[in-house]
């Protein structure tokens, strides 16, 4: 059994690691931003006591020392597990509402567990495909895209827009990640993981129609008829489960040669008609009300990926699209899709 600080726990990906994390026996202290989210995971796990599931309040992760006293545990932590992190599109001021809890979130934890928790050895942060892939350079067919590359975003591109801004709010947190390891030398190791679009089974405790994940709205809005016309492009054509992301990061604190990497993690492509084909054949009755025009790849091709470091470090072994639209729809039509 370890001793595991998980923060964001009530979020998309952290519930599932939470999830993978009990499952295997561990101890789990997970931040949550109040009171509310931390007793909605009690009704989601009611079976683990307070041995193994526990809850420590930080109501904003952008303030100068938040994780100053999380990070404080008896018995101590050996990992700690980095989720928290904005990601949504409902903003007013692109530095306020994503950069910044990003940047300082990520770098007030490390400076934390430097300070006050020198039993950590393990931590893995949730970094994105967004800061390794730059949408201005286009599809790039016949390029691969690995673990090496970055976005090359600036902060003058970041405030131009909320999903630039997104993608530099994960960009500079995992670069600040990075030169914090080279500059500061902690006694912990950092993996990041890197994954693209992230679809999967929700809690239906945690989650409403109206506060779904941005990847899987799109499998809501199938369902509930509203492409009846067209599907749209899919704009990113990689996709993974969140059960293997959750595991990835699992296995990413528990393997040693995990340490100071990245990991591009991904089940490969996916397209919105093969969403949409597997929708319509999980639910027959709704089928007239999805599109069948549109969805497809682009014409002229899209880049390669190589997701052997996960697969061959990770030993993850990715789920299908089918099996991943099988389980998730009746998770959706548990809150009302």
């Amino acid at each position: 059994m370890t001793r595991v600080l998980l923060t964001g726990g009530s979020g998309f990906i952290a519930v599932h690691v939470l999830e993978a994390l009990l499952a295997q026996g561990h101890s789990v202290v997970t931040t949550v931003r109040s009171e509310t989210k931390a007793q909605m995971l009690r009704d989601t796990f009611p079976n683990y006591g307070k041995d193994k599931l526990d809850f420590t309040i930080v109501p904003d992760i952008a303030e100068e020392g938040a994780f100053d006293e999380a990070v404080k545990s008896d018995p101590p932590f050996e990992w700690v597990i980095h989720t928290a992190s904005p990601f949504h599109f409902n903003i007013t001021d692109t530095k306020k509402d994503l950069l910044d809890p990003a940047i300082i979130g990520t770098t007030g934890i490390l400076k934390a567990i430097k300070n006050s928790a020198p039993s950590v050895k393990r931590v893995v942060i949730t970094s994105s495909f967004a800061a390794v892939f730059s949408p201005k350079i286009g599809n790039r067919p016949g390029y691969t895209y690995s673990e090496n590359d970055w976005n090359p975003i600036t902060e003058e591109e970041a405030i131009q827009d909320p999903p630039s801004g997104y993608r530099a709010s994960k960009t500079f947190a995992e670069k600040a990640a990075w030169e914090f390891v080279e500059n500061e030398k902690p006694n912990f190791t950092v993996s990041t993981m890197n994954p693209p679009m992230v679809f999967g089974p929700i809690h239906p405790k945690l989650q409403t129609l109206d506060t779904l994940n941005t990847s899987n709205q799109r499998i809501r809005d199938m369902m509930l008829g509203k492409m009846q016309d067209e599907l749209p492009a899919a704009g990113v054509y990689i996709w993974v489960d969140v059960r293997d992301l959750a595991l990835a990061h699992v296995r990413a604190a528990e393997r040693p040669d995990a340490a100071g990497k990245r990991f591009f993690v991904t089940a490969g492509y996916y397209s919105n008609k093969e969403l949409a084909d597997n929708i319509r054949e999980q639910l027959p009755d709704r089928a007239s009300k999805i599109a069948t025009k549109g969805g497809g790849f682009p014409e002229g091709g899209y880049f390669e990926y190589d997701n052997s470091r996960t697969k061959d470090i990770l030993g993850i072994n990715f789920r299908s699209v089918k099996d991943m639209v099988k389980d998730t729809i009746p998770t959706l039509q548990a809150i009302g899709a």
